[in-house]
């Protein structure tokens, strides 16, 4: 995933035409020249996305009912949870209740024998030219046998901004978001994460 950067947002190249146009309809004199006006516009813009990307907290934007799965829990409960929530993933917990790794379809993936994440036919492929479905590793195996772990977690306050390096920098589709014992209050998705961006976007236009 792309880090998206405050920069990112100011998408519109302004022109000095756009300039002296927006001058001319700003009643009163102007003591500055054109040149002038798109720098300071530029650079509050700038400052005006940095105040909103550290304003706006994972807690905003999370998801809070959290779907979350037993490390002990067989990996056949395991999917028929996800396919029945149609979700890719989600946080492991352990007897405590606290994070101790995440689970998702690459990480059932991994376990079958694919190092990388294969498409849908390749999987159907494989099973018709396999007397032996790689499906049959997944039996008599829990969730805590195949999970991602250390788990990467954030708590509530991290801002988007830092949650976007996260997603970057580790390469994942969800960060869970913990309290002060690593317990779930919240995930915050791919899909979380783009639509606070577009919402912040469409809010810089005004």
């Amino acid at each position: 995933m792309k880090e998206i950067r405050p920069a990112d947002f100011i998408s519109v190249d302004i022109s000095e035409h756009d300039v002296i146009e927006a001058m001319k309809h700003i009643q009163g004199y102007i003591d500055i020249t054109p040149g002038d006006f798109k720098v300071v516009y530029q650079s509050a813009c700038s400052f005006a996305i940095n105040r909103l990307l550290g304003s706006l907290t994972a807690e905003k934007i999370m998801t809070r009912a959290v779907v979350f799965v037993d490390q002990e829990m067989p990996l056949v409960e395991a999917a028929e949870l996800l396919a029945g929530k149609q979700i890719s993933g989600c946080p492991v917990v352990d007897h405590q209740g606290r994070v101790v790794g995440v689970v998702s379809e690459k990480d059932f993936l991994k376990e079958m024998g694919f190092g990388v994440t294969p498409s849908f036919m390749q999987l159907v492929l494989h099973c018709l030219n396999s007397k032996n479905c790689m499906i049959h590793r997944l039996h008599n195996k829990t969730v805590g046998a195949i999970m991602t772990k250390p788990p990467i977690t954030a708590d509530a306050k991290m801002t988007i901004g830092a949650i976007s390096t996260l997603f970057a920098q580790h390469q994942i589709n969800r960060l869970p978001i913990v309290d002060n014992e690593g317990k779930p209050v919240g995930l915050v998705t791919r899909s979380d994460l783009a639509h606070s961006y577009h919402s912040l976007g469409e809010g810089s236009q005004v």
